[in-house]
Parts: structure tokens; C-alpha cells; sequence
């Protein structure tokens, strides 16, 4: 595979959440396209409709062709058009009825994950726009793996370049022992298997986020930067600071421990974790009940954590704001609003979860946090990349399962922030442009 220097700059962009505020798999693409533009590149974006529509260049919005992925992008695109009330709840409860045979049919003859679809539009119209020689490269990125299969069908039909950008890992692993390796029997497992291999087949460069992520992939598959296979790197994704925050902003005491967490929860990445642990607290240091507060934003509760607040009694510990979305009446958008509430915490809680594939994950939340000039508190779980660019930078650290430890690092944390001394972290936050240079540097693009 030829490793030439690229001089061309048509990109098509294959990113199936691209503008959808506040998604993580939106941010690392759309954070990007400044410093792209700047550096000459002239993009096309193909995304769903679930997002806003840029203006800044063509971006072309395809419905996916599944019923399950048109149900998710008519939910989203109907948020966007006339919000959450009364028309929302309507439209998409009767949208679900009338799909909901065939989205049992997709799922009974395929089992894939419900964005498949979209890969099918993206790829017919890719495809005459690069006959008609609009086109010098494809990168798709994602997120939904969608974006990788239409340009994986992209690159087999025509033969053009085409750069990937994986950002989660696509094999997931059973146990520190497994290089994942073995073939899953699970359909949509075992279709992510398959294209992690063609990536690499077929790719002309591919880029991962962690440094396990590549090491695993490279254990997988041995002709990973070989002579005629995909060059693969890792690059730290960064993230840029919304509403141009920064930490000149002075942090204010109050009377009350406001420890905050934005982002998604589940079982294995739960505040449970948290309640837990406060609740040892509470018994050394009876005050710190009435004291301490946990703000969520974001995602819905988890499970585990509901089961904790009703268990403990801490319905007014925990405050879960829900997902803050754009304000009409400020004009700020949903992820501006969000980071505000970072930079008013005492402390961010950063939850890395506690399954295997967590040592080839960092979550893309802690770019964000860098921003804010907030300390971080982090539970990580075997993951050395995260831990030393954390300790670098100052902050508290523990480690999932270590429960002393858990229970020590929030003991200290109530008793630096009684004497107002919470770690002040260094000033060493990740941006995009980093990680842009470095793709075109691997790349070889010249302006």
C-alpha cells in the first residue's frame, strides 16, 4: 500500500453522529474541522440526520435504510425540530409501534447493531461522487461502526484512499489473558471482528485513542504497519474548550462539597461506586451528610445507582440534573451549559468502569475536564496510560475494586476541601490541534 505523500484534499468524511450536541463521537470529528480547513482541506460530511446541518461545506444528511437506526435518527431528528414535549412523544411513540415488526425481523436475521443501515445510503452516494472525481480521500470516523463499513465498501469499489479513525476498540476482550483473538458468537461481535480485520487489510492508515487499543489490535492482527496493510498509530484525541472556558476562571468555596459528573452511567461504570463510599464517610464525619452534594448530568441513572439512593436514603445527596440541552435563551448549547457546571465543582468525577476493555479506553469526558482547572478524581481501572497522564497533572486517584482506597481518597478530598486546599491541578490540558497535526504528519498530508 503506498505510503506517498498526499497532496490531494477532496475528504469525505463518513461520520454517522456528526453535529449532534453533546455526543462524544460528535465532538472528535466536529472539533477537528477548523484546524482541517485550516490546514486546506475542502471536506464533503456524510452523517445521519440526527444532528444540525453545517454550513460551512457540503454535508449531505442520509436516513439509514434499517428500521431499528430509523427509529434512533427520527427520534433524534424530531428532538431537534420541535424538541421533547407533547409532538416528540407522539411522533416517536408512533413510529415505534408501527416499526417495531420489522425492527424484530432485523434483529432476528441479522443482529447487528441498529446503525448498520446508514452504511448503505453512505456508500451509494460516496460512491458517485468519487466516479465523478469530487473525491481524493475517504476518513470515516466513529462511533457507530456504520462509517467504517461504507468506507470499507468504498475503498474495495474504487480503490481510493482511505483513512479510519477508530474510537472505541471493536473487538472487546474477556480478561487481561485474552488478546480477542478467538471469534465471537455473538452476530454483531462477530461482524466487528470481521471489520476490524478488513480495516487493517484495506485501510491505508488507521489510528486508535490508547496506546492498548493499539497494542491489542496489533496482537490480533500481526500484518498491522506491514508492507501492504494499514499503518497504524495512536493519537490522544484531545478536546477543545467549549464557550473558550479556561481555568483563569477563580474557584469560589461555597458551604457545600459539590462533587459532579457529567456523562453516561451503566453497571459497570456506576456512582453507586460513590454512595458506597460516602456512606463510611458519613459514619466517620456525621457533618459531612448535610455537606456534601453529587450532581449528575448527562445520561439517565443506572440501575445500581438508583438501588443505592433508595437503599441509603440519599435522594438529596445525589441531584440528578438530566441532559442539559441548548438554551433558547442564551443561545449556549448543551455542551457549553455542561461544562459551566464542571468549572462550579469542587471535584469531577471521572468514572472509567470495570470491564477489560478499559485498558484500550480512556473516556473522552476527561479531555473536557482538562479544560475546566477543576481537579479530577478518578476511579480507572488497568489502564497505565490514564493513570500516569492523571498523576501528571495532579489530582485524586483510585483504582475499581479497591474500596479502601476509594474510601481513603474521598476522606481526604472532604478533609482538603474543609481547609480549602483541594488540589490545584497543573495547567496541562489536551487540545485538537495536537492531535490533528499528528494525523497529517502520519498521513502525509501536504498543504
Amino acid at each position: 500500500m503506498s505510503t506517498d505523500k498526499v497532496t490531494r484534499n477532496r475528504w469525505l468524511i463518513l461520520s454517522h453522529g456528526f453535529n449532534m450536541d453533546g455526543r462524544a463521537s460528535s465532538q472528535t470529528i466536529t472539533d477537528k474541522i477548523p484546524y482541517l480547513l485550516e490546514a486546506g482541506i475542502k471536506p464533503t460530511v456524510f452523517s445521519a440526520i440526527t444532528g444540525i446541518k453545517d454550513q460551512r461545506f457540503p454535508h449531505n444528511q442520509f436516513l439509514a435504510w434499517g428500521p431499528a437506526a430509523f427509529r434512533f435518527d427520527f427520534r433524534h431528528w424530531i428532538a431537534n425540530q420541535y424538541g421533547r414535549g407533547f409532538i416528540y412523544k407522539l411522533l416517536t411513540r408512533t413510529v415505534s409501534i408501527l416499526l417495531a415488526p420489522l425492527i424484530g425481523l432485523e434483529k432476528l436475521c441479522l443482529g447487528y447493531s441498529s446503525q448498520w443501515s446508514w452504511s448503505i445510503p453512505a456508500f451509494i452516494h460516496g460512491y458517485k461522487l468519487i466516479c465523478a472525481g469530487k473525491i481524493d480521500m475517504v476518513y470515516s470516523t466513529g462511533g457507530a461502526w456504520s462509517a467504517h463499513l461504507a468506507g470499507l465498501w468504498l475503498k474495495k469499489a474504487t480503490g481510493i484512499s482511505w483513512i479510519v479513525e477508530i474510537h472505541d476498540p471493536l473487538v472487546i476482550r474477556k480478561s487481561p489473558i485474552d488478546e480477542g483473538s478467538e471469534m465471537p458468537k455473538q452476530r454483531d461481535a462477530r461482524f466487528r471482528h470481521y471489520l476490524e480485520r478488513q480495516i487493517i487489510r484495506y485501510a491505508d492508515f488507521a489510528w486508535w485513542f490508547t496506546d492498548g487499543a493499539v497494542h491489542f489490535a496489533k496482537a490480533r492482527n500481526p500484518n498491522l504497519n506491514s508492507t501492504g496493510s494499514a499503518q497504524g498509530f495512536m493519537v490522544l484525541p484531545g478536546a477543545e474548550p467549549p464557550g473558550g472556558l479556561s481555568a483563569a476562571k477563580r474557584h469560589l468555596y461555597t458551604d457545600t462539597l459539590n462533587l459532579s459528573h457529567s456523562g453516561s452511567l451503566a453497571k459497570d461504570r456506576s456512582l453507586s461506586t460513590i454512595l458506597n463510599a460516602l456512606q463510611g464517610l458519613f459514619k466517620k464525619y456525621p457533618e459531612a451528610r448535610e455537606k456534601i452534594r453529587v450532581h449528575v448530568y448527562g445520561a439517565a441513572l443506572d440501575s445500581l445507582t438508583v438501588d443505592a439512593i433508595t437503599k441509603l436514603g440519599y435522594q438529596d445527596v445525589l441531584i440528578a440534573h438530566g441532559r442539559l440541552e441548548m438554551d433558547p435563551a442564551s443561545g449556549k448549547s448543551g455542551r457549553e451549559r455542561v461544562v459551566e457546571k464542571m468549572q462550579e465543582a469542587d471535584v469531577l468525577i471521572l468514572l472509567h468502569g470495570n470491564n477489560e476493555w478499559c485498558a484500550e479506553y480512556i473516556p473522552s469526558k476527561f479531555y473536557e475536564y482538562l479544560w475546566t482547572g477543576r481537579p479530577i478524581w478518578a476511579i480507572t481501572h488497568r489502564n497505565s496510560q490514564l493513570d500516569e497522564m492523571l498523576s501528571m497533572r495532579g489530582g485524586y486517584l483510585s483504582h475499581e475494586g479497591d474500596n479502601i482506597g476509594i474510601e481513603m481518597a474521598l476522606e481526604r478530598i472532604w478533609l482538603d476541601w474543609q481547609e480549602q486546599r483541594l488540589i490545584e491541578p497543573k495547567w496541562l490540558p489536551l487540545g485538537v490541534d495536537q492531535a490533528v497535526e499528528q494525523i497529517l504528519t502520519e498521513i502525509k498530508y501536504k498543504h
